[in-house]
């Protein structure tokens, strides 16, 4: 079942107009059922399976919109994020340009380390992105997310599938130049990444992927992004080091991890252009510039396509820090 969240287009864009629908069709050729007023999707993903099914059935029995008659949200919005970094192609690849080293450090392989993220920058499937300010080198990076749809804590990785209500597509777009600031001082990302993050464009149940697990039950899903057509990257989420079970479960130790949380799986081998840039030395593919358009499909989840637009805000100056004078002088 694919769970979205939309408004209508022809309504303006306020908070009480935000629906949540079943997507019924393939690829563009698809139609959205609304779901009655006040119908929460991270409800509905929680909901015992028979409930849901009857609920998506009535939903359907109505009429549906076409995808030129709405405009799809983000699928939540999270109570928080949570951003891991589990392909260790990728952390090979950046390694060489952000760290000056091209080897997996060992402590990436003791545990599924993750940052928070800035749960209110998400945007949808097709909206714009600004160019963020203050950067020279601006990246995306593909990745899949998933949904939580009930408190845990302290769960197992067997435990922790219960918590986990769907999978959506996720481009976590990334300053690299800012980024890499940040962590020099051992802190961060954070202004290199707290301006827009895409999920989207719906949220497929975790039932409907129950076929699509390689022996050691992780996702089997195949992933590309393309920038302007050009397909740039591609891998599969089976080459993930730690499955979305083991990554909840690392989360919730003495910790809550709340329903509506989104927890992403970091980036796939190839998903971004800093891993190119890492591994040849060079800013090949270049950096992403205003009219470029970044899309990104996942194996059943489908695509998420954005275009990179001027920024029109007015944003305040950067103020150096006081410096301390030292004592005697």
């Amino acid at each position: 079942m694919r769970l979205a969240s939309f408004l209508p287009a022809d309504q303006p864009a306020d908070a009480g107009t935000r629906r949540t629908g079943l997507v019924v069709g393939e690829r563009n050729d698809w139609w959205l059922h609304p779901f009655p007023d006040g119908t929460d999707l991270v409800g509905l993903l929680a909901a015992d399976p028979a409930d849901r099914e009857a609920a998506a059935d009535a939903a359907a029995q109505g009429d549906g919109l076409r995808p030129d008659q709405v405009v799809l949200l983000p699928p939540v919005y999270p109570v928080a994020m949570r951003d891991f970094l589990t392909f260790e192609a990728h952390v090979e690849g950046v390694g060489k340009g952000m760290q000056g080293h091209a080897s997996v450090p060992l402590e990436w392989y003791a545990a599924p380390s993750f940052l928070f993220m800035a749960p209110h920058a998400v945007t949808g499937a097709h909206d714009d992105v600004a160019m963020p300010p203050d950067t020279e080198r601006l990246d995306y990076e593909l990745e899949i997310a998933a949904i939580i749809c009930r408190d845990v804590r302290n769960v197992t990785p067997e435990q922790a599938r219960a918590a986990i209500g769907g999978y959506c597509v996720m481009n976590d777009w990334s300053a690299r130049d800012v980024q890499g600031r940040e962590m020099k001082l051992g802190l961060g990302p954070s202004k290199g990444k707290d301006f827009a993050t895409t999920i989207g464009p719906w949220v497929v149940t975790a039932d409907e992927l129950d076929d699509c697990r390689d022996p050691d039950g992780f996702l089997d899903l195949a992933m590309t992004v393309r920038v302007n057509g050009v397909e740039t990257g591609a891998d599969r989420s089976s080459h993930m080091g730690w499955s979305f079970e083991h990554l909840v479960s690392y989360a919730s130790r003495a910790s809550w991890v709340k329903a509506g949380e989104v927890l992403a799986s970091g980036t796939c081998a190839s998903g971004a252009l800093a891993e190119a840039w890492g591994r040849t030395g060079t800013l090949t593919p270049p950096p992403l510039q205003i009219g470029d358009v970044v899309e990104m499909t996942i194996e059943r989840l489908g695509t998420v396509r954005n275009r990179i637009v001027e920024n029109t805000e007015q944003v305040p100056p950067i103020v150096p820090a006081r410096r301390r004078v030292p004592q005697g002088v």
